[in-house]
């Protein structure tokens, strides 16, 4: 019974390391995006919303000043 809910535990361990936890020394990627070449992909994405983002800031805080 031990030794199921250890490994068990360690399962849940890796699968939260590698698939869920996102690692700086990665640009803030997950170990399996980098493994399975999704990194780029997820990046320019944040990229386009941190564009997005921006841009409507500035249309509001545009507007508030008029």
């Amino acid at each position: 019974m031990v030794q199921e809910d250890l490994e068990a535990q360690i399962a849940a361990f890796v699968e939260h390391y590698n698939h869920r936890r996102y690692h700086e020394s990665l640009d803030n990627l997950t170990p399996a995006d980098v493994y399975f070449g999704r990194g780029h992909t997820i990046l320019l994405e944040r990229e386009r919303i941190k564009r997005d983002t921006i841009r409507l800031r500035r249309l509001k805080h545009h507007a508030k000043a008029a």
